[in-house]
């Protein structure tokens, strides 16, 4: 046999590796998967350039066509019915067909973030889940669907994450994923009565930074981008490099709103972090193209972070200023609120051990703001205005429609200031939504705070027990 021969008998054996390796899918399309429901949700994959793929979900007689590009990549948009399945999904195109198998159609949420939206329901060594153990046991439920896109920190952006599969709701799959999504997924099904997929890219002691693209970085001063040559020397706080490997792959994926628990690695720099937030929702929603959807998020709960190095102490390192700059971000982003979490704070451990509090109020805010539902507490009361007369202030509060409470103890965490700026322990007490607070100190009181310690107590809440976030009524710099 010549050259020509066998080189000719070689690709003829190799043929059907070759077709059957064309047509291929991103990680994040597997078994058990979740679509968003009554949407038109994107699929995409890769193929032999110039190659028409045909994709055809069980739930219709419809069938989605288009034709890979000169690099091989494709995408089309699927249009879903309301939620239900189980369904099959078909992908064929020139090469040996791919079939999707219990698929399901829902409610799917991306949940983001650092270590306390990464905190698995098992807990870290040494670091428990607050009555996980049961929850985890009773955890079988095959209408909640679960992924973790796996940690990778990269330069640039890249196209595909690194494999993972959906999994079905059971014991040893809950145990491995986020505690706060899995609260929060496990309400929404309870009361909508439909399919829920969870989404969980996050990555512990990770900046906002890392979150972002470098187009959007660009846009504020002095902020330092790595070069796609360079070696990443704190993976998970070099910005971009965790939007480049984690989230840029999986953007696009259809879903119903984000979910997001970071800040305790931005708390040094507060002042910089509602611009940042701000950036990196209107980044998101330009590249998933679903319009404004709902982005809810966790204030990060009281902690003395002064015993981390570098041991900074004083007054902008008082973790109050970057839970104060979140509560003044809800008011700046559209279509977002805030779960407040100042009740669920350890002194000694920034991984709150309470994960269910944080979980299910960020699904009250998903159950009244982006599915209607009525007659329960969603929204924490928030400071509204200061009025001084008769030398006491007397703060106001909006989304406090029965009034505020302490229950039954005693109300704590209040400061006073004059124009001075010097602040001083004040008393205070309820009258329906407003608190009175004074101090023999100041006479004439200018400012008040609440709760704005590195690590404090809440004692302030909604009658329907959502506490009261820390606040300050003036903007010093001190």
């Amino acid at each position: 046999m010549n050259s020509k021969s066998f080189l000719l008998s070689c690709l003829l054996l190799l043929a059907p590796v070759l077709l059957r390796a064309e047509l291929r899918l991103p990680s994040i399309f597997t078994d058990n998967m979740i679509f968003q429901q009554q949407a038109e949700c994107a699929v995409w994959g890769w193929a032999r350039p110039g190659a028409t793929i045909t994709v055809a979900p069980s739930w219709g007689k419809a069938k989605y066509q288009t034709q890979a590009d000169e690099k091989g990549h494709w995408k089309l948009k699927v249009k879903t019915p309301a939620a239900g399945g189980p369904y099959t999904l078909r992908f064929s195109g020139d090469a040996k067909p791919l079939t999707l198998q219990n698929v399901l159609v829902g409610e799917v949420w991306l949940c983001t973030g650092q270590s306390n939206m990464e905190m698995p329901m098992k807990g870290f060594k040494g670091q428990p889940i607050l009555n996980s153990n049961e929850a985890i046991l009773r955890s079988a439920n095959s209408n909640i669907r679960l992924y973790n896109v796996p940690r990778n920190s990269r330069t640039e952006p890249k196209q595909n994450s690194k494999p993972f599969a959906w999994k079905v709701a059971e014991p040893e799959a809950v145990a491995n994923f986020s505690a706060t999504a899995y609260y929060f997924g496990r309400l929404l099904q309870e009361q909508l009565h439909v399919p829920i997929g969870l989404i969980n890219c996050s990555y512990g002691g990770s900046t906002i930074e890392a979150w972002m693209s470098a187009e959007t970085l660009r846009q504020f001063a002095g902020e330092t981008l790595p070069a796609t040559t360079d070696s990443i020397k704190v993976v998970n706080r070099t910005p971009t490099t965790l939007y480049n490997g984690m989230l840029h792959p999986v953007a696009g994926f259809g879903i119903r709103g984000a979910l997001w628990y970071q800040g305790e690695s931005n708390y040094e720099h507060p002042d910089e972090y509602p611009a940042r937030l701000q950036a990196l929702v209107k980044q998101w929603r330009a590249e998933w193209g679903m319009g404004e959807f709902p982005f809810y998020y966790a204030q990060i709960a009281p902690y003395n972070y002064a015993q981390l190095p570098p041991y900074n102490k004083g007054v902008k390192f008082n973790s109050a200023f970057l839970r104060d700059a979140q509560r003044k971000a809800e008011s700046q982003i559209p279509n977002a609120a805030m779960a407040v979490l100042l009740d669920v704070g350890e002194e000694n451990s920034i991984h709150p051990m309470r994960k269910e509090p944080g979980g299910q109020r960020l699904a009250l805010l998903a159950l009244a703001k982006t599915y209607g539902r009525k007659g329960f507490g969603a929204v924490s009361p928030a400071y509204e205005s200061l009025e001084v007369k008769d030398g006491a202030a007397l703060v106001k509060f909006r989304d406090a429609p029965n009034g505020l409470t302490s229950f039954g103890e005693a109300l704590a965490g209040f400061e006073v200031a004059g124009a001075d700026q010097k602040f001083y322990p004040a008393k205070a007490s309820i009258s329906g939504s407003v608190i009175t607070v004074a101090a023999e100190a100041v006479k004439v009181p200018v400012a008040v705070r609440y709760a704005f310690q590195d690590f404090t107590r809440a004692t302030l809440f909604s009658t329907e027990g959502l506490p009261v976030s820390s606040f300050r009524t003036d903007d010093w710099q001190q």
